[in-house]
């Protein structure tokens, strides 16, 4: 292949791992590669909504779009995070030759613990919660987030805690192992779990060729079996289910699947061994006696289990900003605050504004309520963030200047604006920011009060694991009926200096998008 062929990846450690470990062997092969780390959805806009696409993978979502997009020629993936159906036009490629698959479980001192009655065992994922309390019903599991290496520092730093599992893949590939941590043998592990996979686009013929050449046809059949299995029994519900596939020296493929309870109370198990080349129904068979012994009955209660809100998002998220979250996410929103526009008199626009300041999409919306485009005789717009600026240039009238922050416009007015009056179209909880710096250097602020923003907060029950915020109004709205607990996930800065009054975790999205305050999301239960 005479081009280059751009390798996508998300930007973690680990990924990194595994696309340079994809480069490194394209490349002892002769082709020439190049790795293009994926770090936002915000700048990936699609004409189709996700879910008609079929893109529905919490991990993989924005490495499908950006192929779809033709940002990237193939994509690496951590086989068991890869949904069992693929996005149209995406296939899978090659799976490379499959590592550990153990789960592994690190400790702190010994291994005493595990013949004790009382022990505390910290996992995020349900399968290994639910085998270790069939295994050890007496021990106490606690959640554990974040990437490997902020688990480990978890647990190290958590007195009460005796050990966490790991996957084994994970700790070996960042060669993190500790010296302390022994593999599961007896736990069986997630589909696909050690598998690397790449995906190219299906009209991509000389890519995929190329692709087969790295491809591990043991690792395909298994995986490929286990993820059939899966698919055949998940039906949409997230469940505790484990499966292991692999092929001994006779050409025998061994498969194993088991299906529990999230507390481990109840545990259906399969095995089937059959010649290889025999193999092709074997996930169906085994599903289907998952199915038979019960595991209906199981798979519909897990379905219909009380589901405790987790996340709240002070704005009102369309179908596909929630399908982009994760699946641990059990997320609540709902339009925190409520806009209504101002009756505004035709003596405000009957001549020329010259110089105009519009800091939100609210007050455009406002603005063509009362006045037709042609009536809003603006000279200079000067606005706040892409949004607003694109909403304006569409409807009123082309943008003198923007930016991103309302702090940088008022710097940018002070500097270069001509004149030294502006009219500032904004709301009842306009932020005192470019006033201020405005009048300070003697810019005299006419302001309008264009729309009413109103605090229409409502009380969510139980503790959350963090809040996703868009102003500062908010945050406002929602400590007016609720405490400030879990982390502030923010749009943008002028929110985050809102929420720091209150809140002691604060994190800030990389561009000032809900999208990108969704990977925020995402992020803390990678």
């Amino acid at each position: 292949m005479s081009k280059i062929i751009r390798i996508g990846t998300r930007d973690s450690q680990l990924a990194m791992w595994q696309a340079k470990t994809v480069q490194s062997q394209l490349e002892h092969l002769g082709h020439k590669t190049v790795l293009v780390p994926i770090k936002s959805t915000g700048d990936l806009v699609l004409d189709k909504p996700l879910h008609e696409l079929g893109i529905t993978g919490v991990f993989t979502k924005t490495l499908d779009i950006a192929m779809l997009k033709g940002i990237i020629d193939i994509a690496v993936h951590s086989l068991k995070d890869v949904p069992t159906v693929l996005p149209k036009g995406i296939i899978q490629a090659a799976v490379l030759k499959r590592g550990n698959i153990n789960d592994t479980l690190v400790f702190k001192d010994n291994e005493e613990f595990l013949s004790a009655k009382d022990a505390i065992i910290a996992t995020g994922s349900l399968r290994r919660r639910a085998q270790w309390l069939n295994r050890y019903p007496t021990h106490t599991i606690v959640g554990l987030r974040g990437n490997v290496n902020s688990r480990l520092e978890k647990l190290e730093k958590n007195e009460d805690w005796d050990a966490a599992i790991f996957a084994g893949a994970g700790l070996g590939r960042l060669n993190i192992t500790p010296e302390n941590s022994i593999n599961l043998h007896w736990m069986v592990p997630a589909p696909a779990q050690g598998a690397i996979m790449i995906t190219a686009l299906e009209s991509a013929e000389e890519t995929r060729e190329i692709l087969k050449e790295i491809n591990h046809e043991e690792t395909e059949i298994c995986t490929s079996i286990e993820r059939e299995f899966l698919n055949r029994l998940e039906g949409g519900c997230t469940a505790p289910i484990g499966a292991i596939a692999y092929i001994n020296k006779e050409e025998e493929l061994n498969f194993k699947g088991i299906l529990l309870s999230t507390d481990g109370s109840k545990k259906i198990e399969v095995v089937k061994v059959v010649p290889l080349g025999n193999h092709h129904n074997v996930a169906e068979f085994c599903a289907d006696y998952i199915i038979g012994k019960g595991g209906k009955v199981l798979i519909d209660q897990l379905g219909q289990g009380d589901k405790i809100t987790n996340i709240y998002s002070t704005k009102q998220l369309t179908n596909d900003q929630k399908a982009m979250l994760h699946d641990d996410v059990v997320a609540e929103s709902n339009d925190d605050i409520k806009i209504n526009p101002n009756r505004l008199s035709k003596s405000v626009v009957r001549n020329e504004i010259e110089n105009v300041i519009i800091t939100s999409q609210n007050t455009v919306e406002s603005l063509l309520t009362n006045f037709s485009a042609v009536e809003l005789q603006f000279k200079n717009i000067y606005c706040v963030g892409r949004k607003t600026k694109r909403m304006v240039e569409k409807r009123i009238g082309k943008v003198k200047h923007y930016e991103q922050y309302a702090k940088d416009l008022a710097d940018h007015i002070v500097e270069f604006m001509d004149g030294t009056e502006v009219t500032y179209f904004c709301s009842n909880l306009r932020l005192d920011t470019i006033p201020d710096i405005l009048s300070e250097n003697n810019i005299k602020v006419n302001e309008v009060e264009a729309y009413e923003t109103k605090l229409d907060a409502k009380k969510v029950e139980g503790d959350l694991d963090g809040v996703m915020f868009y102003s500062p109004s908010t945050v406002q709205s929602f400590l007016q009926q609720n405490e400030a607990k879990g982390i502030a996930f923010c749009i943008g800065d002028t929110t985050a200096t809102e929420a720091k009054k209150y809140f002691k975790e604060v994190r800030v999205a990389k561009v000032p998008l809900v999208e990108s305050v969704v990977e925020l999301v995402n992020a803390f239960y990678e």
